[in-house]
């Protein structure tokens, strides 16, 4: 039987983004050594790094179907079937990225989010099973960089998690100061009174975009388009709970923002220190 990865229900015929499934068994453990059958994305260059992802998700079908897809996408893809074994195996192997469900049995995604937000920055999208408000933004404020919602189709989850990474890209050899607030682009870094502050690659190329326009006020679709890539006036709750988290990291007094300033019926923009 086949399984949709867009649509995660049994089908026939075939498609081509879709993974049929052998049969079931139980969640891959962490390989580094492991080679899939094709480790080439055709945007990637022959020497180009494999993406290393970690897919939480407790569904053995769906989870089946998007390690395959996302394999051929050019990813190399460990999973786990509850927060818990993800936990684990993060500590044991480092991914690039982590695809993260929300409902899970034990520990929820949600908690799992919060629990790798202590220690590390790493980008995190979600899976939801529904366009719910209050989901999204307790997963965003949780500290997940992006969010998808099932069925999910697997080259858009693809094109997601490719945008994420970019992210973290450096740029030209030049540097910001926002008063204590120092923006290196050749090193990636941002330090606040000489000490380097943990930023998600989401947060820091928001920041970056920001401080590129210093003054002027950037609209969330702007936003949308400059940092994750699509413009869908729907996720402009992906820049707000964004800014919320990187006002806590650079602001002296986050309830009071004097850097990252709300304009009204537009956005945000970055201001020096008075």
């Amino acid at each position: 039987m086949a399984v949709s990865a867009d649509c995660h229900r049994a089908v026939t015929g075939d498609r081509h983004d879709c993974a049929t499934l052998p049969s079931q068994g139980p969640a891959a453990s962490w390989d580094p050594n492991r080679t899939h059958r094709s480790n080439t994305h055709p945007l990637m260059g022959q020497n180009e790094r494999v993406p290393s992802l970690l897919l939480i998700e407790d569904d053995d079908a769906i989870r089946t179907a998007l390690e395959l897809s996302l394999t051929r996408q050019g990813h190399r893809v460990a999973t786990a079937a509850s927060g818990e074994d993800g936990l684990k195996l993060l500590r044991e192997q480092r991914p690039d990225l982590i695809v993260l469900d929300v409902m899970l049995p034990g520990i929820d995604g949600f908690e799992v989010c919060r629990r790798i937000r202590r220690t590390d920055q790493l980008p995190i999208i979600l899976l939801t099973a529904r366009n719910d408000d209050i989901d999204v933004v307790v997963g965003l404020e949780s500290g997940a960089d992006d969010y998808v919602v099932k069925p999910v189709q697997g080259r858009v989850l693809d094109a997601r998690i490719r945008a994420v990474l970019r992210r973290g890209e450096r740029e030209s050899t030049d540097s910001a100061s926002f008063g204590s607030l120092v923006i290196d682009r050749s090193a990636m870094t941002v330090t606040k009174n000489g000490e380097d502050l943990q930023l998600t690659p989401t947060e820091l190329r928001l920041l970056l975009e920001l401080s590129r326009r210093p003054g002027q006020a950037l609209s969330r679709q702007q936003l949308l388009r400059l940092v994750w890539e699509h413009d869908y006036l729907g996720d402009s709750r992906l820049v707000d709970a964004c800014v919320q988290r990187l006002r806590a990291k650079v602001e002296d007094v986050p309830s009071s923002p004097t850097l990252i300033r709300t304009v009204r019926g537009v956005g945000y923009r970055l201001d020096p220190p008075q």
